[in-house]
């Protein structure tokens, strides 16, 4: 029987669901509550009702768990960012190594070993990239933030807890330099005005730092007093670079790019693979997170030094190439040019002759080479949040290697394409659920698998 809206009831938060929010029983029914812990006692308004389920919203505290921590930033609820800054970070990763089994048990039907998250090395400022869509805040003045959640209203932030402080401070001074010199910023609803976001990239490793502005034009109005007054309040800015996008949309970034200062790029290096970050480079966003996933693929992937290595989903081929010394012949599949050609440069940097980039679709590509005969021992796929196609997949079997190490950021359709697998001849040995994004919903696995002999 559906719950009126409105009605208050009194909720125990069991669990928590992958959005983020806590779980409760009503009379059988499940209702999801945001910021919510295991062990809360709370009373719940609801707003909505599915039937089988409902959504409420917190209304009052009875007793908190010990779970229950008070979040540390100003703007955590309106930003909607952080969906998990109010636990403790105990429980977050109770919490996400719980996403990962439940996936692949309910979604892959699945029953195989899901080894304690990874979790990552930072909880705070971990992140080497930040994009701040820039808005007028109450007062009329050029401000920073993010959008609030399901809309496109500014929430400004001054400082991130995600971001490093440096990251934080540019932005606040880019703001500042909008402002004192009347640069307008982009109004979605009229497409006017100039400014659309703040774009920063950090190399972990080297601390070079990227600015980037996306405008609505192809040039900037005191260009070189901007690039003059950034580089000498912030000394570790590299290069600066425009960033041309005119078009209505959602998307961020244009195709075009403009530098203004230094090379368009800065330097960084992951698993000691040298890399250049432009504005539009593919880049793991938490490197010391980054790091420990790399390992855990190296360690699954068990390479021997007769090997040939299949990475498919390449990017700007890291993973493979952290890989490289471990086998005989790298080759690389990725469908985005510029990846494949900073791929291609960071093999050369590295000196690894032993390797080949291809500019192709995943599945395309992988269904050519087995065309072609080739037979790579072991094949690692790096997935966008959709997960494999079936081409893709259906190209992996017909390889038949020993080994798939499939990294994903996303339980489901990871559990989805491993039952695949499974059931093509390949068994699921266990996951590794390494957590790259603290504070928020979002968490990387490593599953491998084994191609079973057949008779």
């Amino acid at each position: 029987m559906p719950t009126p809206k409105n009605t208050i009831l009194p909720l125990t938060i069991e669990s928590l669901s992958s959005d983020g929010s806590g779980v409760g029983h009503y009379e059988g029914k499940a209702v999801f509550v945001p910021y919510t812990a295991p062990g809360d006692r709370i009373e719940a308004r609801i707003v909505k009702d599915m039937g089988r389920y409902a959504f409420g919203i917190l209304e009052k505290p009875v007793a908190l768990s010990s779970q229950h921590i008070e979040p540390d930033c100003p703007v955590y609820r309106p930003c909607g960012g952080c969906c998990f800054r109010h636990l403790s970070y105990e429980a977050e990763a109770q919490a996400k190594e719980g996403f990962v089994r439940d996936a692949l048990r309910r979604i892959g039907g699945l029953e195989l070993p899901v080894l304690p998250l990874l979790a990552s090395p930072l909880q705070q400022r971990y992140r080497n990239k930040v994009q701040f869509p820039v808005a007028l805040n109450a007062r009329g003045r050029v401000a920073a933030g993010f959008y609030a959640p399901r809309s496109h209203r500014l929430v400004p932030c001054a400082d991130c807890r995600l971001q490093p402080r440096p990251l934080n401070e540019i932005a606040g001074g880019i703001c500042d330099f909008l402002q004192q010199n009347a640069i307008p910023v982009y109004s979605e609803q009229t497409h006017t005005g100039l400014v659309r976001h703040i774009f920063l990239r950090q190399g972990w490793h080297t601390g070079q730092i990227l600015v980037c502005l996306v405008i609505n034009g192809r040039s900037l109005p005191h260009a070189q007093e901007f690039c003059e007054s950034l580089t000498a309040r912030f000394p570790s800015v590299r290069t600066v670079v425009l960033n041309v996008n005119r078009q209505k949309t959602n998307v961020i970034t244009g195709a075009e790019c403009i530098s203004l200062h230094g090379p368009g790029y800065i330097e960084d290096t992951l698993c000691g693979v040298p890399v250049q970050l432009g504005p539009l480079s593919f880049y793991q966003v938490n490197t010391p997170g980054a790091e420990l996933l790399y390992g855990v693929a190296k360690q699954f992937a068990a390479l021997r030094p007769g090997d040939t290595l299949l990475d498919l989903y390449c990017g700007m081929g890291t993973i493979g190439l952290s890989m490289v010394r471990e086998c005989k012949e790298l080759i690389g599949v990725e469908i985005v040019p510029e990846a494949v050609e900073s791929a291609r440069r960071n093999a050369a940097a590295m000196g690894a002759a032993n390797t080949r980039f291809l500019c192709a679709d995943a599945g395309r590509a992988a269904a050519q080479l087995s065309a072609e005969g080739l037979a790579p021992d072991v094949i690692c796929l790096d997935p966008p949040r959709k997960g494999c196609d079936e081409a893709t997949l259906n190209a992996v079997c017909k390889m038949a290697p020993r080994t798939v190490v499939m990294v994903s950021c996303n339980p489901a359709t990871a559990a989805r394409d491993c039952a695949f697998l499974a059931a093509h001849g390949y068994r699921p040995v266990q996951a590794q659920p390494v957590d790259l994004f603290p504070r928020t919903r979002h968490v990387e696995c490593v599953i491998l698998l084994t191609r079973t002999v057949r008779e």
